[in-house]
């Protein structure tokens, strides 16, 4: 097994990374949740038929009282209507503020769940067993929860740190090639902006089978790299923001197909190569940078470039939370495994969008 600790003030938790983890999970989740009783699975309509009965199972050998609560699969669920239902179907298993939510499934999922744990009776304990490669490197850690509005992608939600992370690698074999390929987009995210040797790894076995055979050790590198920037920047208000590369301009692609045309990472994957395209014609970003990512992007299956309007781009930048006022701060790479902070006016960067996206 492999366990990182992130180090929070009074609040650390462990990542814990191996396979067959699923079945050890009650034993791993009393000793994290000693006072617990009850445990509210929260999952999808995809992850439920494959794995709510075997968690159920294991948390109820080890004392607890589960249930379980299904949502449907897919990016309309993280919504607040959904927020609602998922708050108020934890509530009828008989949680109180003693006992504990478990996401079982990929981000939307943690997101939804994490929301509701942050929200409910004031906070309630939460851990995150994360079934999707784009979880399992990215957002079943550091605490971001949050919902879509209308308006944008995240919008409404907070900072909920989990008491464990359950990181199970057997889990990624039923994902489909498209869904793998999503979180490979996050994989490469990591090599761009502090894993120079992740990156040129991946360029020499870009495939699937390749990425399985070291899969432990790049599920290690992801979540060390992201254990470090939320210890020392947790509300992601300054080194932290580097996680966002690609992901400014990935919102408006997400935005623009109202989250059904493309996934996020398929968004991130386009995101981050014209944030590469960017940089490099900022100065900031070496020539040539962004010609590679591009290419592993697309070896891997994903879009190098998404159509988007210039409204699109407008709405998502004016939105963006990195925004203050008529700047922005744009994530840009000064050197492949180096990610800097770019201060731009808003106007500025929609007059490079448009002249390089026409």
């Amino acid at each position: 097994m492999k366990t990182l600790t992130v180090r929070l003030p009074g609040r650390d938790y462990e990542i814990l990374i191996a396979p067959g983890l699923l079945c050890r999970a009650g034993e791993l989740c009393r000793r994290a949740l000693p006072c617990a009783g009850r445990i509210g699975i929260v999952t999808d309509s995809n992850v439920a038929p494959l794995y709510a009965v075997r968690l159920t199972e294991q948390l109820e050998q080890s004392g607890f009282q589960a249930g379980v609560v299904t949502v449907p699969a897919g990016e309309r669920s993280k919504s607040l209507s959904m927020l609602e239902y998922v708050c108020d179907r934890l509530l009828s298993l008989g949680l109180t503020r003693t006992d504990a939510v478990a996401a079982l499934g990929g981000g939307v999922v943690g997101d939804l769940a994490g929301f509701a744990a942050a929200a409910l009776l004031r906070g309630i304990d939460l851990v995150q067993i994360p079934t999707t490669l784009l979880a399992q490197v990215d957002s079943s850690v550091g605490g971001k929860v949050a919902v879509n509005l209308k308006a944008g992608k995240n919008l409404a939600g907070t900072f909920w740190q989990p008491r464990l992370v359950l990181t199970d690698p057997d889990l990624l074999c039923t994902l489909d090639d498209r869904t793998f390929a999503d979180g490979m987009a996050e994989v490469i995210k990591y090599g761009c902006i502090s894993r120079r040797a992740l990156f040129e790894a991946l360029e020499q076995a870009p495939s699937r089978a390749a990425v399985a055979d070291h899969i432990q050790d790049i599920l290690y590198a992801c979540c060390d790299s992201k254990r470090r920037l939320v210890e020392c920047d947790e509300y992601d208000t300054g080194a932290r923001m580097a996680l966002n590369f690609g992901h400014t301009l990935g919102h408006a692609y997400e935005l623009a197909g109202r989250y059904e045309s493309c996934t996020h990472g398929q968004a991130v994957a386009a995101g981050m190569c014209l944030a590469a395209r960017l940089g490099e014609a900022l100065g900031v970003t070496p020539e040539g940078l962004s010609s590679r990512i591009a290419c592993l992007v697309r070896a891997f299956g994903l879009p190098d470039a998404i159509s988007c309007s210039m409204s699109d781009y407008a709405a998502a930048i004016g939105l963006d939370k990195k925004g203050t006022g008529d700047s922005i701060t744009l994530i840009l790479l000064s050197a492949l495994g180096a990610a800097v902070p770019t201060k731009l006016e808003k106007r500025a960067l929609l007059r490079l969008l448009e002249g390089m996206t026409t």
